[in-house]
């Protein structure tokens, strides 16, 4: 009886270890993590009706492998990309530019953004596409933001194409000089998208 409770309590005791062995997985999270700042938004208290205001669906873009993470990429050359140490985004960068794009078109466009779901009731547009680059390129020292918009009206089965670009210069390839220009071109892009859509019949 003896040797079983010593047994036990050695067990017990074990577990709390093997535990927190088995707790840290990959690297230490960084100390802040990045997100866009929405340079045009709608107005707090603004009311919106579809009933007098045309109105979009704003998918959520596609994205290659390289930026389908939290993680900011960094094109070294033309055939190698890196990620930029200790830059992370709150969430992945195709949700965050999807909730830019609906800001930035609700603004601009004067355009009522609905859900997928809300669209079934509510013949809309519909602003798709591919986030094709949102990262650093550190042979041109820029941040970039490539993405190829795919626009089919309310009711209609064509689809209008176009790719949208911005670069802004960075000082350094880091994590503080990213997030902010990665922040400006997204939103350089999400306005030249929205004065497209709003342009579009």
């Amino acid at each position: 009886m003896i040797v079983r409770s010593v047994a036990k309590t050695l067990l017990v005791a074990a577990v709390p270890v093997l535990l927190a062995g088995c707790v840290r997985f990959g690297a230490e999270p960084p100390p802040s993590l990045l997100t866009i700042a929405a340079q045009s938004q709608p107005q707090p208290g603004a009311a919106q009706n579809s009933a007098n205001a045309r109105s979009i669906v704003v998918q959520v873009p596609a994205v290659p492998t390289a930026i389908a993470t939290t993680r900011v990429p960094v094109q070294e050359t033309d055939t190698t990309i890196a990620y930029v140490k200790d830059a992370q985004w709150a969430e992945p960068p195709a949700r965050l530019f999807a909730r830019l794009l609906a800001d930035t078109v609700t603004a601009r466009a004067n355009m009522v953004v609905l859900s997928p779901a809300q669209s079934f009731s509510d013949p809309s547009a519909n602003l798709a596409g591919e986030l094709r680059w949102f990262g650093l390129d550190a042979t041109q020292r820029q941040a970039v933001v490539v993405y190829d918009a795919a626009l089919t009206p309310p009711g209609a089965t064509n689809v209008e194409k176009r790719r949208f670009e911005a670069r802004v210069p960075v000082a350094a390839i880091d994590a503080p000089s990213a997030g902010g220009a990665l922040s400006q071109a997204a939103n350089q892009v999400a306005q030249q998208v929205a004065d497209w859509v709003a342009g579009q019949r």
